[in-house]
């Protein structure tokens, strides 16, 4: 009698195996750009985009940057002083915990510093973090970017549109071919955490929320074998 298809048993060997392949390349790329370059900075990133992940790995292309899997890249590093894998290289790894990454580089560490902190990237914002300012559409007709151009510089939201920024919970109407609203109309206010509706309202009107910034945590110098925590450096 053959077996039910039902009762199929899906051995998932090759998905673990592959998995656990992946994280002994990364342990050992890891130790082996600690072995290459002098420093070795722990770094956080907010509202993360990966093109803007990209532009940073271009920018640093003569150094090894590696953003996941911290539990891995910890061990990689060393978790006590009798598993670490330079001297005092465990002392790094507290820093590993959340959002974070490692950038391992030869470059000094006041550039290093001094770039990601003119560095940010302004893009859409997306549901579940707080508005940065309150947004409110003016009454009367809907202009594509929602009374942040004057009207003369503005066009009219197409009317193709009404339906869509109804459902996004704008009560708006057509009247004469434009869409029109009764009353001015908020979309968020400043501090409040955005649902789906919202950020699709914002991005449609051009209004971006989101600032991707990296922020260096500490970093360990080969030549000295000390780690420094950037703020407490910085005060």
């Amino acid at each position: 009698m053959p077996k039910s298809k039902r009762a199929k048993v899906i051995h998932m060997s090759k998905t673990d195996k592959k998995g656990k392949e992946l994280s002994q390349k990364l342990f050992a790329n890891v130790r082996e750009a600690a072995d290459t370059y002098q420093y070795i900075f722990v770094f956080s990133v907010e509202n993360m985009r990966n093109t803007y992940l990209k532009e940073v790995r271009s920018e640093f292309a003569d150094s090894r940057l590696f953003f996941g899997k911290t539990k891995v890249m910890a061990k990689a590093l060393g978790l006590t002083d009798s598993d670490e894998h330079l001297p005092n290289l465990h002392a790094l790894t507290p820093y590993l915990a959340g959002n974070v990454g490692l950038l391992f580089t030869s470059r000094d560490p006041s550039t290093i510093l001094s770039h990601f902190a003119a560095y940010t990237q302004t893009d859409y914002a997306r549901a579940g973090i707080p508005a940065t300012q309150t947004f409110t559409v003016p009454a009367g007709t809907v202009y594509s970017r929602g009374g942040e151009l004057a009207v003369e510089d503005d066009v009219p939201l197409p009317h193709s549109l009404e339906v869509t920024v109804r459902k996004w919970g704008m009560p708006t109407r057509l009247v004469s071919g434009k869409v029109v609203l009764e009353d001015e109309y908020t979309v968020c206010t400043e501090g409040q955490v955005l649902n789906s509706n919202q950020t699709a309202l914002l991005k449609m009107f051009g209004v971006a929320m989101a600032e991707f910034r990296v922020d260096m945590k500490a970093y360990y110098s080969a030549a000295t074998q000390e780690v420094k925590e950037v703020e407490a450096m910085e005060e």
